[in-house]
């Protein structure tokens, strides 16, 4: 019975590693599901229920706090608690209501993933985006492990950072106007969005 336990811990060892998925099967589950729900009849028919599966899908692997903290940069630590809170949340709605937009125009693409690289609890996963045209553009997703889930917190589109560009219109605002005119100019934003 005791030669065999080391067999079991194996068994169970294996078992629970295959059970998480790698950055690549997380990003590809959720494309997967985002692409499905705009290719779906039933969901054309209604903007406002189609934009709502949407944001639910995308929020589940984009970590919106990670990527507010890192497009506000050094101007994050400055902030209290409840503006922190707020920015997060509109920085979110801003995301998502801007990456929901650019989803809907989607016209039977191709997305291949190219290559994974991991470094402990970072992951980069390459892709690239074939269209009808043949036309081809790089879009790649930086993840972090957060208590064994793996989040976006970054994408890469055609070698430019959605966070670095974010945080040096961020930057450029503040230093010009104050924290108080960035807050504004994302709520604006956010209006203007919403509607589908």
């Amino acid at each position: 019975m005791l030669k065999r336990i080391p067999i079991l811990l194996m068994a169970l060892i294996f078992t629970a590693s295959q059970a998480h998925a790698t950055p690549t099967e997380d990003v590809k589950k959720t494309v997967d599901e985002v692409v499905r729900i705009v290719a779906d009849k039933e969901m054309k028919k209604n903007d406002h229920k189609r934009r709502q599966a949407l944001k639910k899908t995308i929020s589940l692997i984009f970590d919106y706090g990670e990527m507010a903290k890192r497009s506000l940069g050094k101007h994050w630590n400055q902030r209290t608690p409840a503006e922190k809170k707020e920015f997060v949340d509109l920085f979110a709605t801003l995301l998502e209501n801007s990456y929901a937009g650019k989803i809907e125009s989607y016209n039977n693409e191709k997305i291949v993933y190219i290559k994974e690289i991991l470094d402990a609890d970072h992951a980069e996963i390459k892709s690239k985006v074939v269209t009808a045209k043949r036309d081809e553009f790089t879009l790649d997703y930086r993840l972090i492990n957060q208590n064994g889930k793996w989040m976006v917190y970054d994408v890469v589109i055609e070698g430019v950072s959605l966070v670095s560009n974010y945080r040096s219109q961020f930057n450029r605002i503040i230093t010009a106007s104050g924290y108080g005119e960035l807050v504004k100019k994302l709520q604006n934003k956010s209006s203007e969005l919403k509607a589908p």
